[in-house]
């Protein structure tokens, strides 16, 4: 039998070269060679009891460019130069391996091999060393891009576009030494949201990752291990979609959190009994949705299956559907099929009918020098026969947006608040009657919510749902509303526990055991009942931090505090 063996390929010509063996030191960093613009990663051989193994693209400054993962059920990874903004000519690939009988189980400082050997039809061109790699080629390129740069950062667009890298959110909260706070903003001013537009995908709410300077960077290098311990809950991010499969359950998918990178832990399980957290990425077979934000996730009862659709990650645009049958624990994909065509879209809205998927909105790339678009347009995705199509819908339809909010209502009505489309936010409220396919401006009454995407919105009772935080294009905000369809009217609520700005957060509600105390007169009464909880988890505030905690409210003080 095969041992095992992780192997990567560098540049499209290259020949596979073994990185880590099955009796060799459990990490490595390579250098990868100037002139490669393509990275494929791949194992070979029984994985045994190895769990998983971590890889981290960083550049000259040690700034991780893009994390993946690769488990026993997706072996293979790979990233393109076009994929990722701050690629350089100064990339360093690293691979960790987790679980089995490790050589170096103490976890130090990794074998660095500074050269790779590359591959070309004529000659073979040696790789820089390391210390050229951190000085004068990165200088050169810097200096010979700034024109292109420039201009790159004039196409961008603001409805696609996600926070800047600020610290994660924990408790307690802990930033490195040197850090001001101007510098890790997540939210700019709206005058320089103007000057700071993305570049076609998801690079910041209003700009790119404030550069590093040379202390700050050695500061981290110092302070930050190679390895940390396992996590036991997930980390902080935006753009993540939390979706519960059964009154105890709900799993987390996807999300991208400091220094605009995407999550190393994209999948979680969480427990409502005990609030608790499993990492669950190892947990389902079959090929896993590649790390993305602005996706959404959607379970349907009947066929107990999660759907996953859309998003984007850098420049790289999603409208695949990736199924977990969450009873054999597998992922199966669906690619774009020849009946029906559904466009690449992040940030819109998905709701779940007579299980059929109805998407609206969101953000839709164009070709440069375009600006990417907003769509108006609604699709629905038929699971049984695969297939996209377009309904025929009658009425006042909303005008195109992205970071909306769509919540259905009685199985026979999705109401549709908010988004934006650059640089109009919107805060007017639509209503798709599932019945007739006819769309509806709903007048509103009582002080509703000021404009706003990227907010969080949940369903209370058959009557109820709630539309929490969000961004309105200068900052996150913190305040709640209850709408109420019998009267189509507004109730502003404040609670303590959703007073914090966050925006890009998942909130959905969920039923939770509730444990009672009696008297002693009492014993034979139930100990405990089931009660409807909201919960709140994730985001991003305006001052950088990407939020990690869970955060929970019973439904009926939302509602007594109407």
């Amino acid at each position: 039998m095969e041992d095992f063996g992780l192997y990567a390929v560098f540049g499209v010509s290259g020949p596979p070269q073994r990185l880590l063996s099955a009796e060799g030191s459990c990490r490595v960093s390579v250098a990868v060679p100037p002139s490669v613009r393509q990275v494929v990663l791949f194992s070979s051989g029984p994985w045994g009891e190895r769990i998983c193994a971590n890889a981290e693209l960083n550049d000259a400054d040690r700034m991780p460019i893009t994390i993946g993962k690769l488990t026993p059920y997706n072996k293979c990874l790979s990233w393109e130069q076009w994929e990722e903004e701050t690629w350089t000519d100064t990339v360093t690939l690293t691979v960790t391996l987790e679980g089995g009988n490790l050589v170096k189980a103490d976890w130090s400082e990794p074998e660095l091999i500074l050269a790779v050997k590359e591959y070309t039809p004529k000659d073979t061109m040696a790789p820089l060393a390391a210390r050229e790699l951190n000085g004068k080629r990165k200088r050169e390129q810097m200096s010979e891009g700034d024109g292109d740069k420039n201009n790159m950062t004039k196409r961008g667009e603001e409805e696609n576009v996600c926070p800047n890298g600020g610290m994660e959110k924990t408790t307690p909260v802990r930033k490195p030494r040197g850090q001001t706070k101007g510098a890790q903003k997540l939210f700019s001013s709206g005058g320089d949201a103007t000057k700071m537009k993305g570049t076609g995908e998801a690079q910041g709410i209003v700009g790119r990752t404030p550069p590093q300077s040379a202390a700050r960077t050695k500061s981290r290098q110092a302070k930050t291990p190679t390895q940390t311990a396992p996590l036991v809950s997930p980390s902080g991010r935006w753009g993540q979609t939390l979706c519960p499969i059964d009154a105890q359950t709900a799993i987390l998918i996807g999300g991208q959190g400091a220094r605009m990178q995407f999550c190393k832990d994209p999948m979680w399980k969480l427990c409502t009994e005990d609030m608790s957290w499993v990492a669950a990425e190892t947990l389902a077979e079959g090929p896993t949705p590649e790390a993305r934000i602005g996706h959404t996730a959607i379970y349907d009862p009947d066929s107990r299956r999660i759907f996953v659709f859309g998003g984007s990650k850098n420049k790289k645009w999603f409208n695949d559907v990736h199924i977990l049958d969450t009873q054999s624990w597998k992922w199966t994909m669906v690619e774009v099929c020849a009946q029906g065509k559904v466009p690449p879209l992040a940030y819109h809205s998905c709701s779940l009918f007579r299980g059929e998927l109805f998407v609206l909105g969101g953000v839709f790339p164009r070709p440069n020098p375009e600006p990417d678009g907003c769509s108006d347009s609604l699709y629905i995705f038929d699971p049984n026969l695969s297939i996209w199509y377009q309904p025929i819908v009658t009425g006042d339809t909303p005008s195109p947006r992205s970071g909306h909010s769509a919540c259905v209502m009685q199985e026979r009505k999705i109401y549709v608040f908010g988004g934006w489309d650059t640089p109009v936010c919107y805060n007017d409220m639509y209503m798709l009657d599932l019945g007739l396919m006819e769309f509806s401006a709903v007048k509103t009454t009582g002080e509703g919510p000021s404009p706003r995407s990227w907010h969080g919105s949940a369903v209370l009772s058959d009557t109820k749902f709630l539309i929490h935080g969000g961004y309105n294009g200068n900052n996150a905000l913190s305040d709640t509303f209850i709408f109420d369809i019998d009267t189509n009217s507004w109730t502003e609520v404040t609670l303590p526990q959703l007073s914090v700005p966050r925006a890009g957060h998942s909130i959905i509600t969920m039923e939770t055991a509730v444990r009672h105390h009696f008297s002693e007169e009492d014993e034979d009464a139930d100990a405990g009942s089931v009660s409807r909880t909201l919960l709140v988890f994730g985001g991003g505030d305006n001052e950088g931090n990407f939020y990690s905690d869970l955060t929970t409210v019973a439904v009926e003080e939302l509602l007594a505090a109407i």
